[in-house]
């Protein structure tokens, strides 16, 4: 599957959590446009303001697995050399502690 593809699938297919996210990022509540599903090189990034260089990635439990770490970990850092910052949240944190979340994404955007 093209990274295209994979993006256009995932964007069909949201979890709990990327809906409920989304429906707060989409509300314009942060003052800057996100995108869903972005291309990034080889990735797709959850959620993207191209404007502040900020990622907002959700995680589910897979993502703790050895293999899922180890793979996490490069493509953070190429998003990082490509100039983005990138905050991580688990799915549980976003439909559990949606206050929290909405913080650290302000402050990273404040910060930007």
């Amino acid at each position: 599957m093209s990274v295209l593809e994979n993006a256009k699938y995932l964007r069909s297919n949201m979890t709990d959590a990327e809906k409920l996210l989304w429906s707060m990022l989409r509300a314009g509540r942060f003052g800057c446009k996100f995108r869903r599903q972005a291309p990034i090189g080889p990735y797709i990034a959850d959620f993207v303001s191209f404007t502040h260089k900020l990622i907002i990635e959700l995680d589910g439990g897979h993502h703790a697995e050895p293999d899922q770490l180890a793979y996490d970990r490069l493509r953070q850092q190429h998003l990082e050399g490509e100039g983005f910052r990138v905050l991580r949240f688990w799915n549980h944190e976003v439909l559990g502690e949606m206050e929290a979340v909405l913080w650290r994404i302000d402050g990273a955007i404040i910060n930007a």
